[in-house]
């Protein structure tokens, strides 16, 4: 396993530096543009799909256990620390990790801010037919959704150093000729 020094972390912070910067940009849009519980719609034909709706949030993404603002702010907290210190142990050649792991970053870092600076979190992106969310969540499920597929298709074991198996279901070898 490859190890990257500071200089091979850049790709996970400016990835995460990127969602913290879209994120706060557009809920200060959404304070400053829609009064808390109204609805606007980007484009008319949008409108079916999508609005934006000016919601607090003091629960988990999707507005899931409300008013446990202290809690999410110690696992927002947890999520970074463990992805700053865990990176540098995990990076590997694989350009989806820092990608997934700053997706991630950013996510828990833009929803910190908003429960620190505020005490819940300013969401707006709603799709009529799921919870009302924002960049800070789509990001840390966009990662989240990455990381799942480099552990499940990219970061697959060697079989190379694997010890060959000694005889198959059905079959003798020779060492152990079959009995009766």
């Amino acid at each position: 396993m490859k190890k990257r020094g500071a200089r091979g972390s850049w790709p996970l912070f400016a990835v995460g530096a990127l969602v913290v910067l879209v994120d706060q940009y557009t809920k200060h849009l959404v304070r400053q543009n829609i009064p808390l519980g109204a609805s606007r719609g980007p484009f008319p034909w949008l409108e079916p799909i999508i609005t934006f709706t000016h919601v607090r949030n003091t629960g988990a993404a999707f507005g899931l256990f409300p008013n446990l603002s202290i809690v999410f702010v110690l696992i927002a907290l947890a999520v970074i620390v463990g992805i700053a210190l865990y990176y540098r142990q995990l990076a590997q050649a694989a350009p989806l990790l820092p990608i997934a792991l700053g997706l991630q970053l950013g996510g828990a870092a833009g929803n910190l801010i908003d429960r620190l600076s505020q005490g819940y979190v300013t969401d707006f992106l709603d799709l009529h037919v799921w919870p009302v969310f924002n960049v800070a969540d789509s990001a840390v499920v966009i990662g989240t959704a990455l990381l799942a597929y480099y552990a499940l298709f990219v970061d697959q074991p060697s079989t190379a150093n694997a010890p060959a198996p000694r005889h198959r279901a059905g079959e003798a070898d020779a060492e152990n000729p079959p009995t009766s």
